[in-house]
């Protein structure tokens, strides 16, 4: 089993109410994912998740993955169900990671999984280990891709050819993207933007 991660500074803001969402495909199609009813937290929908994971097709399987704000985890638990290798999940709310860790263990997907309870920033001032896919569906009302794309193509955080997930609010328009990451997907539902990204190898 691969250990979890804790930052006991970290303060729960949740309410106390549960949600949940549905697991689209993969072993675990039809799963139910429970979340505690945070402000703020808001799982990208089952149509943007549908659409983004046939977008990523064959190239989830043996993947390994970063959920960089995971809050409910929808998408890596979408992605390990669909056959990543391993999936990072980090979230700074006590209160979702500690949801999270438990959808993993009814799931069964602890041992291919880790959640590291800190904020985003934090994690990526420690030592990178790269991945095939990132998960980055901040916070909306404060362009944080803007803040969170420069900090990942900065570090090593990102294969040759790793594939990045972005979520945004719609009105916000695709982000600015670093020389080397190419956009392959934009679309939006709703108030929603989301966009599919492929990292080059730098020159």
């Amino acid at each position: 089993m691969i250990p979890v991660v804790t930052n006991p500074k970290t303060e729960s803001s949740a309410s106390g109410g549960r949600n949940s969402v549905r697991i689209i495909g993969g072993s675990w199609r039809g799963r139910r994912i429970a979340f505690p009813d945070i402000p703020g937290l808001r799982p990208t929908p089952d149509r943007v998740r549908e659409t983004l994971f046939n977008w990523l097709q064959s190239g989830v399987a043996g993947a390994r993955c970063l959920d960089l704000f995971a809050g409910s985890g929808a998408l890596g638990l979408e992605a390990l169900s669909r056959g990543a290798k391993e999936l990072v999940f980090v979230e700074q709310s006590v209160a979702a990671s500690h949801a999270l860790q438990e959808q993993l263990t009814r799931l069964g997907g602890q041992t291919r999984a880790r959640v590291v309870e800190m904020g985003a920033s934090r994690y990526l001032r420690s030592p990178p280990q790269p991945f095939d896919i990132v998960f980055l569906d901040p916070p909306y009302g404060r362009n944080a891709l803007a803040e969170y794309i420069p900090m990942l193509d900065a570090g090593e955080w990102l294969q040759a050819g790793a594939l990045v997930f972005l979520e945004n609010e719609k009105s916000a328009g695709a982000p600015e993207l670093p020389a080397r990451w190419e956009l392959l997907k934009s679309k939006s539902a709703g108030e929603v933007g989301y966009h599919l990204a492929r990292v080059n190898a730098r020159t």
